[in-house]
């Protein structure tokens, strides 16, 4: 074993993915990674230690063993490695493509104790696409309980729900608002990031175990809470945050200002990014604001590059080290020709006598001490305004809970900032049989850490359900 270790330690490199050239990719929409061969994934995989601790799996919001799927790989046993996978994770090729994996499941690995961690999100995807094109291998399902469960919301949150208790024999019910399920994975994560086929897939895979889907389903209009405990004998609201958050500043309201969740919307929901194949109405602009450093704020700022505007810059009051998004989008946007004006932060949005936007004035920022987000403070510059000209902005600089369900469901209690209250190990709400996860309850920031909520929330559930008792 010792002799074993020594020689895998030796190959401190990880196998890189291969991915579509800047100038090529940034004229479409079709995915940057083109992911490794077998022959990759094998040698990639061979890097893992096979430590027994298995921190990569302490690591992984949903608990996958990942340590033991990757010695899978390294072995040849794909169809082994995708069972393995999915005994937690029923959608492994969008965790594969958009999980954070840099800070979750590779930041432990022992090999990065020395050299580049092993890739296991790249590994991840492999195995996912390996099973698209081989075959599907659905997991086995418990005898029927006779009980079910209604889900609110067909985001990351919600089908993992789904996905646990369809497995556990009871019957699994998601309401989405919208015209396709998937809800962020859909609307908000562009095509060149998470292919719209590879999501539908995915789900189509929940359908196939016997999930039930409605779509144009609003809760709080069409059906309230209570009307679906009286349907189903527990409820699960994963609906997101999905109200955009502005900045309060002069010129918000000019023609050319759109929040991030209707630019990604109108782009990806409603496909403008296949115009003229779908004419969605959309202003495309020719200098682009972006505001925010996060992974929405970067998903803007590529999608405009690609609909095909002159030049995008992307404001973010803090510097690139202290930038919330993935560091491969952001390696991405740079050699897509993304500007970065960092250490700027608006004051006003200025426009001309039709009310369009004409330009941006920024102020530069300097760091301070760490804040409660255990970044840099951002501390304005007295007397560093700049005018950029733009004529449109997009602001990314967060999102918070519409109250439509909160307002139509009596003893289900808010924060003070409107988030569904829940219990942190079991996210049970204070109405009994009613649970919430991901950004309606104030957590959930990225997919996995959603589908982390409703793995917590599956296993409450089942309890509840076995019990009686609520938690």
């Amino acid at each position: 074993m010792d002799k074993k270790i020594k020689k895998k330690t030796l190959r401190l490199d990880r196998i890189p993915v291969g991915e579509r050239l800047p100038l090529e990719r940034v004229e479409d929409f079709r995915e940057v990674p083109l992911g490794y061969t077998l022959d990759q994934a094998k040698d990639e995989a061979d890097r893992c230690l096979n430590c027994k601790k298995r921190p990569c799996k302490r690591g992984c919001p949903v608990g996958i063993d990942c340590g033991g799927f990757v010695d899978r790989v390294s072995t040849g046993d794909i169809r082994g490695a995708v069972k393995l996978v999915k005994e937690k994770n029923l959608l492994p090729a969008i965790t594969g493509r958009v999980c954070p994996q840099s800070d979750q499941c590779e930041g432990p690995c022992l090999v990065g104790k020395k050299g580049a961690s092993v890739g296991i999100g790249n590994l991840e995807r492999f195995v996912a696409d390996w099973e698209r094109k081989h075959g599907e291998v659905l997991p086995d399902k418990a005898p029927p309980t006779g009980m079910s469960v209604g889900i609110v919301g067909s985001g990351p949150s919600g089908l993992t729900v789904a996905a646990d208790l369809i497995q556990l024999g009871h019957g699994v019910t998601i309401y989405e608002a919208l015209h396709e399920a998937g809800g962020v994975l859909i609307y908000g994560i562009p095509e060149f990031r998470l292919p719209k086929a590879i999501v539908a897939e995915q789900i189509d895979g929940l359908r196939r175990l016997g999930v039930e889907i409605k779509l144009n389903q609003i809760i709080g209009k069409t059906l309230t809470v209570d009307e679906m405990l009286e349907m189903h004998d527990a409820v699960f609201i994963g609906v997101g945050a999905g109200a955009p958050i502005f900045m309060d500043i002069p010129g918000e309201n000019l023609i050319g200002v759109y929040s991030a969740n209707e630019y990604l919307t109108r782009s990806n929901l409603m496909r403008a990014y296949s115009f003229p194949e779908w004419d969605t109405p959309m202003f495309l602009g020719k200098r682009i604001a972006v505001i925010g450093g996060g992974n929405v704020a970067m998903d803007s700022a590529r999608t405009a590059l690609r609909l095909g505007t002159d030049e995008v810059a992307l404001i973010y009051r803090r510097s690139q080290e202290e930038m919330p998004s993935r560091d491969e989008e952001i390696r991405h946007a740079e050699e897509e020709g993304l500007k970065f004006e960092l250490l700027k932060s608006p004051t006003r949005i200025i426009g001309n006598g039709s009310g369009r936007v004409t330009s941006i004035e920024l102020i530069s920022m300097e760091l301070g001490e760490p804040d409660a987000s255990g970044r840099r403070r951002p501390i304005p510059v007295a007397g560093s305004e700049q005018i950029l000209e733009v004529d449109t902005v997009i602001m990314a600089i967060g999102q918070q809970p519409n109250p439509m369900i909160t307002a139509t469901t009596p003893g289900l209690q808010t924060d003070k900032r409107g988030y569904i209250v829940v219990d942190k190990e079991t996210m049970a709400t204070t109405k009994a049989g009613v649970y919430a996860g991901g950004d309606i309850a104030g957590f959930g920031a990225s997919v996995i850490l959603a589908m982390g909520d409703g793995r917590k929330a599956a296993t409450a559930i089942q309890d509840y359900l076995v019990s009686g008792n609520p938690l």
